[in-house]
């Protein structure tokens, strides 16, 4: 496995974590199971609506639980590490835009973007260093 395929691993992982529905069944459900059409424009779908991602199958969820296991090979004390590794795994599964970009990133942290991205590439060597140890 190259960086180039990590990334892109950690990257789809991301966007299989942000397409997963963000709240569950509530109580609500059990007593009513559809809206009530107020008026005649909500009935027919003449307010805007937003475009949702695809619901991710099970596959791409247990492989996205494999890909954010792998932020554990990075040791605890440099938790910096995995912090910008799993900030900057996060795309948008529509657009395929980063969640957070580098001086986003480096905002948060206090440090210059440049930094970051240093600090990124030396986490994703200490994943792939570990990821080829466990093979």
């Amino acid at each position: 496995m190259t960086a180039e395929d990590l990334i892109s691993r950690l990257e789809a992982a991301g966007a299989t974590l942000l397409a997963l529905p963000s709240h569950g069944y509530s109580t609500q459900l059990r007593t009513m199971k559809f809206d009530v059409v107020h008026t005649a424009l909500e009935a027919y779908g003449w307010q805007s609506t937003m475009v949702r991602p695809a619901m991710p199958s099970a596959a791409d969820i247990s492989r996205m639980d494999e890909v954010f296991g792998w932020l554990t090979i990075i040791p605890e004390t440099k938790y910096v590490l995995r912090r910008i590794l799993g900030a900057r795994a996060l795309v948008h599964p529509i657009t395929g835009r980063h969640l957070f970009p580098w001086r986003r990133i480096a905002t948060m942290l206090g440090a210059d973007h440049k930094s970051i991205q240093r600090w990124h590439t030396q986490g994703i060597e200490l994943v792939l260093q570990g990821i080829n140890e466990r093979r």
